[in-house]
């Protein structure tokens, strides 16, 4: 089974930038579509940003539209998340996830079926 482990989280005043990155246990040539989830204190998981394998699709919740970009390096097994003009309200724990499907890393319904362990990600004004 693919496991997951991220890295890049850390303390970042407001308007700075972070980038998180996220590898996986084992090539994603088997077709791992990958992405962000983001969960604040006392507030329910919410989606970021999804990326399909091949790079082809990409979504992002509105809230970091325009500020968090998602990239994916398949040969190095590693997903990337961007993230420039912090906001206090973006502090979270962060999440890499990943699915055998887009439509659960595209800001629906859907859940994808594995996770990290999550990193912190506290932006101070």
């Amino acid at each position: 089974q693919v496991q997951l482990a991220e890295s890049g989280g850390g303390l970042v005043q407001a308007g700075g930038s972070l980038r998180l990155s996220c590898s996986a246990s084992e090539r994603t040539s088997s077709g791992y579509a990958m992405g962000w989830f983001r969960q604040a204190p006392g507030q329910e998981r919410e989606f970021v940003a999804g990326i399909s394998w091949s790079g082809s699709k990409i979504y992002y919740a509105d809230s970091v539209k325009g500020r968090f970009t998602i990239s994916r390096e398949n040969a190095k097994n590693t997903v990337y998340l961007e993230m420039m003009s912090l906001k206090p309200e973006d502090t979270a724990t962060h999440y890499c996830a990943a699915d055998l499907t887009i439509r659960n890393l595209d800001g629906s319904i859907g859940l994808p079926e594995l996770w990290g362990q999550g990193n912190l990600v506290t932006v101070s004004s």
